[in-house]
C-alpha cells in the first residue's frame, strides 16, 4: 500500500474518474481538484472513507491552486479542453496553466509529476489545440525534468464523447459526415488503460522523465470508425464526404452556437493529421500494459443505441 498523497488536477472528468479509481486501488490518498467538485461527489466512493478528497481549483486561475499541492508526493495534470469558451481557452489551460502548475509542484517538492498530453502535438502545427498542448508539455518538463508525459490517442470508454457521439448521431440523422473523405487514421485507446499508465508512472522509478505514446492495438480510418458504429448499432445512415474547406465553414458557424459546438475549425484542422503512435515511440509495451481492443469494450455500451428489429418491443 502506498502512503503518499497524489493530487489529480481535472479529476472529475471522463478520464479523471478512472485515474482516481486506479490511484485509490494503489493505496494513495487522492486529492481531486476541479472547477466543479460537487459534480464528482460519487468519486469519494472509489476509495475508503477519507481516502479521496475533492476541492476547488481552476487552472485558468492559477491563484486558486495556491497551497493545495503542499504535501503531495505526486501530481497528475489531466486538464484539457476540446473547444474554447471565455477564459477556458487553449492558451490559458494547456500552456500557461500547465506551466504554472508545474512550477508550483516544483516549489511544493513534488517527487512524481504526470502530464497528460495528446498524440500528434508535434505534427499538427496548424492546430491551436496541438500547439498549446505541446507548449504545456515543454513547460512541465522544463520545470520538472522528472515529468512523465503521456500522449493518448482518442480515448474510448462507456462515458466517452467519441463512439457514443457518432452512435447518437446515427440514431437521429439520415447522414454522417466523412470530413476530408474519412481518411484520417485513429488508434483508439481504452480509458482504463490510460488510467493504468498514470498509476504505473507514479509507482515505477525508471519511467521518470520519459514520453509515452498511447494507442490501442488497432488502427481505424475515420470511415472505418463510422462503419463500425453503424454495424454495431444496426443503423445505416448515409456516409457523406465533406471536404475540409466546407467543414471549416460549418465549424465557423457551429462555434457561434450558445451550446457545445458539434464541430470547431480547430477540430477540422486536427482531422488533417493521423492520430496514431509513431514508429519509434515508447508505448504501452514499455509500460508493461497490454492495451484493450475496441471490440472488447465498445459493443457493451453502444447496445443502448441498437436499432430494434422489426416487430421487437422495447420495454
Amino acid at each position: 500500500m502506498q502512503q503518499g498523497i497524489v493530487t489529480v488536477v481535472g479529476g472529475t472528468g471522463f478520464l479523471g474518474r478512472y485515474v482516481v479509481r486506479a490511484l485509490a486501488r494503489e493505496g494513495f490518498v487522492v486529492q481531486v481538484l476541479s472547477r466543479h467538485p460537487k459534480q464528482g461527489a460519487e468519486i469519494k466512493t472509489f476509495g475508503d472513507v477519507g481516502q479521496i478528497v475533492l476541492d476547488y481549483a481552476d487552472l485558468a486561475r492559477p491563484q486558486t491552486l495556491e497551497g493545495k499541492l503542499k504535501g503531495s508526493y505526486g501530481v497528475v495534470n489531466l486538464v484539457g479542453a476540446l473547444w474554447e469558451r471565455g477564459d477556458q481557452n487553449f492558451t490559458a489551460l494547456h500552456a500557461q496553466g500547465a506551466e504554472k502548475l508545474a512550477k508550483m509542484a516544483k516549489i511544493a517538492g513534488v517527487e512524481r509529476y504526470v502530464h497528460i498530453s495528446a498524440l500528434g502535438v508535434e505534427t499538427a502545427a496548424n492546430s491551436k489545440y496541438a500547439r498549446t498542448k505541446l507548449l504545456g508539455e515543454r513547460a512541465a518538463c522544463s520545470a520538472l525534468p522528472q515529468t512523465t508525459v503521456l500522449r493518448p490517442s482518442v480515448i474510448f470508454g462507456a462515458e466517452d464523447n467519441f463512439f457514443n457521439q457518432f452512435a447518437r448521431m446515427a440514431c437521429y440523422s439520415p447522414v454522417l459526415p466523412l470530413i476530408g473523405g474519412g481518411k484520417t487514421r485513429f488508434q483508439p485507446v481504452y480509458v482504463g488503460d490510460v488510467a493504468a499508465a498514470v498509476a504505473r508512472a507514479l509507482t515505477t522509478p525508471h519511467l521518470l522523465g520519459k514520453t509515452y505514446e498511447l494507442g490501442g492495438p488497432d488502427i481505424y480510418s475515420f470511415r472505418q470508425i463510422l462503419d463500425y458504429v453503424c454495424a454495431t448499432t444496426h443503423r445505416h445512415p448515409a456516409l457523406v464526404e465533406i471536404p475540409f474547406r466546407l467543414a471549416m465553414a460549418i465549424g465557423s458557424v457551429a462555434e457561434c452556437l450558445p451550446f457545445t459546438p458539434p464541430l470547431t475549425r480547430d477540430q477540422v484542422r486536427l482531422l488533417k493529421y493521423d492520430n496514431v503512435v509513431a514508429g519509434q515511440a515508447l508505448t504501452f509495451a514499455h509500460l508493461g500494459i497490454a492495451p484493450v481492443a475496441v471490440d472488447a469494450v465498445v459493443p457493451t455500451y453502444l447496445g443502448r443505441f441498437v436499432k430494434p428489429s422489426a416487430g421487437e418491443i422495447i420495454a
